[in-house]
Order: structure tokens, then sequence, then C-alpha cells
């Protein structure tokens, strides 16, 4: 038991190191103060580590948007390089293709939305 409270005093005093060298300073000055610099850099450690997940929800978040973006245009290109090749071949056919056309841009644009939407509620 006391090596791994010596263990856990060493390394929080490592991490004041890293995260704040003034309180590292601090804590070196007083056996006292210890309890309360070993306090102060948990505390500090949670700040560092909630500080850090909330910028990598954002990033996630920010790539979820972009590549469910990226995916509705590329999917909206091949639905309308479709409809006009089919259109070409057969332009009697123009009304019906166009009124398909759009119906499937739509839903593809809606699934769009909904990935634009996850990626943004992922950020809060």
């Amino acid at each position: 038991m006391k090596k791994l409270v010596a263990f856990t005093s060493l390394a929080t005093l490592g991490l004041m190191i890293v995260v704040d060298p003034a309180a590292a300073q601090d804590a070196a000055h007083g056996a006292a103060e210890g309890a309360d610099a070993a306090t102060l850099a948990h505390d500090r450690a949670v700040e560092l580590a909630v500080a850090t997940g909330k910028g990598v929800k954002g990033i996630g978040g920010g790539i979820a948007a972009g590549v469910g973006a990226l995916g509705a245009g590329v999917g909206i290109g091949q639905i309308g390089s479709g409809a006009v090749q089919a259109i070409a071949r057969q332009p009697e056919m123009a009304g019906s293709i166009g009124t398909n056309m759009i119906i499937t841009a739509a839903l593809v644009e809606g699934v769009a939305l909904f990935a634009v939407v996850v990626g943004l509620l992922a950020i809060l």
C-alpha cells in the first residue's frame, strides 16, 4: 500500500511539472503542502482531460458532418449524371426521369442533413 501511495505521489508530482511548473515548485517547498498540491494537480489534470475531450469531440463532429456532406455531394452528382445520360438516350421520358431524379436527390440530401445534425450534436 505504501508503494502505491509513493507511486501516486510521484506520478502526481510529475504531472504537475508537465501541467504547471509553478505548482510543482510550490509542492517541492513544503511537505505539508504536498496534499494540497496533489489535490491542485489532480484538479488541473482533470480540467486538461476535459478540455482535451471537448477538442476531440469537436474534431470528430466536424469530420462526421464533412464526410456526410461529401458523400451527399458525390451521390447527387451520380444521380444527376445518370439522369442526364438517361434523358439523352430517351428524350421522351425526360419528365418521368426528372421527377425520379429530384425525389432521389431529396432522399440523399435528407441523409446528408441528418449526418450534419448528428455531427453538430456531437460537438455539443
